[in-house]
């Protein structure tokens, strides 16, 4: 049922961005309780500017609202895909709102961890992006094998995507547009889109299809090696897998993850743009990371164990 997710940047007739919009500037514009204004003022003066948009696009909520959207899309992330129906858009950008809304303090840790690392503090002052506009692929197509850009590319071309499958941003189901609405503080807002962005080049690196169970194994190392609280509910789509694949997510690719992700450096600080040309089993002796059990990864000439 995951299996098309990626191609739903080719259907017609999808429904168009600004109905997944409008959801969340009708909630934020929503009517407040007599009470709401004097409990306003009663508030810091720290508080106030959520009311105002912080940056282009920008819909600030309260604390209510964004609990309520949180809980929301969360609820709507687990509906059976196969019953959404035209509504597929809605029902993706509604699962990386739930991510959006359920960051919170994660995304000032990520912050700063990444500005305790120089090249995490590059990637904060450039903001670079990732689309086809940024990449040059037959640069990293000519790159040797086994060599992290070339990895990449392959992956790409196996699993038949771009990076722009999921431009601007991506979440746990890749393949849609979403664009950051909810987050206050703009560089938090690039902190989450660099996550999203970078999210192929976790699969690159492990060699996952982007099929159900590679796709959670693969947020449940992100959960362990990055903290959000959307990876780890997202989990909760096993229920969904076929009883023996379900067996091995919690029996081999959790554990795997729970082991990798923790031992690992903090993925959201590499600056994957500079690497293209190392090589993927020194990368990943670096950062600290092993392949995954076999069964759901691109076969490859060689594999790095666990340590």
């Amino acid at each position: 049922m995951y299996d098309s997710y990626r191609g739903i940047h080719r259907w017609d007739g999808v429904i168009n961005m600004s109905q997944a919009r409008s959801f969340v500037t009708a909630l934020a514009a929503s009517p407040r309780p007599s009470s709401y204004a004097t409990n306003r003022k009663s508030r810091s003066v720290h508080t106030n500017p959520r009311l105002q948009p912080a940056y282009s696009g920008h819909v600030p909520l309260t604390p209510f609202e964004n609990g309520f959207l949180a809980v929301g899309s969360a609820l709507m992330s687990l509906i059976d895909t196969r019953r959404a129906g035209k509504h597929f858009l809605i029902f993706y950008n509604m699962v990386a709102a739930c991510g959006e809304t359920t960051a919170g303090s994660t995304l000032v840790k990520l912050r700063d961890i990444m500005l305790e690392s120089p090249e995490g503090r590059r990637i904060l002052k450039e903001m670079p992006r990732i689309n086809l506009q940024t990449l040059d692929l037959k640069k990293l197509r000519s790159l040797p094998e086994n060599t992290f850009g070339r990895a990449y590319v392959g992956w790409l071309d196996t699993c038949k995507v771009t990076p722009d499958s999921r431009e601007p941003v991506g979440s746990f189901f890749s393949g849609y547009s979403y664009q950051i609405l909810t987050i206050e503080d703009p560089e938090l807002a690039y902190v989450m889109q660099r996550y999203r962005e970078t999210h192929d080049f976790y699969h690159a690196l492990f060699g996952f299809k982007v099929s159900a169970l590679p796709e959670l194994a693969l947020k449940a190392f992100e959960f362990t090696n990055l903290g959000f609280p959307m990876t780890a509910l997202s989990l909760g789509a096993s229920i969904r897998l076929k009883p023996h694949q379900r067996a091995r997510l919690w029996g081999e690719f959790v554990p795997w993850a729970a082991r990798c992700g923790s031992h690992a450096r903090c993925l959201l600080t590499v600056y994957w743009e500079e690497r293209w040309g190392q090589d993927l089993d020194e990368m990943k002796k670096e950062f600290g990371v092993w392949d995954p059990p076999a069964g759901i990864t691109i076969p490859r000439p060689s594999r790095v164990d666990f340590p």
